[in-house]
């Protein structure tokens, strides 16, 4: 998605209003209001940056404290969003997210007319638990390489994935993942760009507090969990994945 210039982001749109005082409505519901208006008849676009809290307080005549009440609602609606560092943005629809048997973050984002990008969080060498050993087809305890990303869609994060890998096939992916940002063009870069799905499984749960960092969740929020294995062309399996993905920011599609 093309984001408009910030001298557009930040217009207020033309029928804006102070809140009206004395009416028996609240201050709070009244922007509330106002902005929900703007959303839905377009003056405010899916992706536009709304100004600071200080400049939306300042042409809404009221002090930061109704203003965050305001806020808080529309943000419990779904209307609005903040990302730290970025701002506060009128919510982009949920990405359509096809699960089969070749899934890939960065085209299925591109498809949707959004920006991919992603980061390597984390990475180290660590013995594999039963489940990884199983997945991987692995003794309990050999040696694995394990990846940690967060993968964005035009810098909102949308996804964590925490990644094991049989450490003698795939050296160095770790260091191939940080200089490209994507697992896939690691992996092809070993040989191994082809994989695809051999298991999928999707449950839900309660955000934790390091998942609510990376994601930029506010407390209480939910990720769907997608636990994977993929194989290469011989179904071996080369990858056991877990992504926990923002819940409110994507749609699950599993293809038949």
């Amino acid at each position: 998605m093309t984001e408009p210039d910030d001298m557009a982001m930040t217009r207020p749109p033309e029928t804006e209003q102070t809140p009206a005082r004395g009416t028996g409505v609240a201050l709070w519901k009244q922007i509330v209001e106002r902005i929900e208006a703007d959303i839905a008849e377009g003056r405010l676009a899916a992706g536009m940056r709304l100004p600071t809290e200080m400049e939306l307080a300042e042409r809404f005549g009221v002090n930061r404290h109704t203003l965050r009440r305001a806020l808080s609602i529309l943000t419990e609606q779904g209307l609005i969003e903040a990302t730290p560092g970025r701002g506060t943005f009128v919510k982009e629809p949920p990405i359509r997210y096809p699960i089969g048997p070749r899934t890939r973050f960065s085209e299925i984002v591109s498809g949707e007319g959004r920006a991919p990008g992603g980061r390597l969080v984390r990475s180290a060498l660590e013995p594999a638990s039963a489940t990884i050993a199983q997945a991987l087809r692995l003794q309990p305890g050999q040696d694995v390489l394990r990846i940690d990303m967060v993968r964005d869609a035009d810098g909102v994060p949308i996804t964590i994935g925490s990644h094991w890998y049989e450490a003698t096939r795939c050296r160095d992916l770790d260091l191939l993942v940080a200089s490209t940002g994507s697992v896939t063009r690691a992996l092809e870069a070993l040989g191994l760009g082809d994989y695809r799905r051999l298991e999928t499984r999707i449950t839900a749960r309660a955000a934790d507090e390091e998942e609510r960092r990376l994601l930029a969740l506010p407390a209480g929020r939910t990720v769907m969990v997608v636990e994977a294995i993929n194989g290469d062309a011989q179904r071996r399996p080369i990858q056991y994945s877990r992504a926990r993905f923002a819940g409110d920011r994507v749609q699950l599609i599993v293809r038949n």
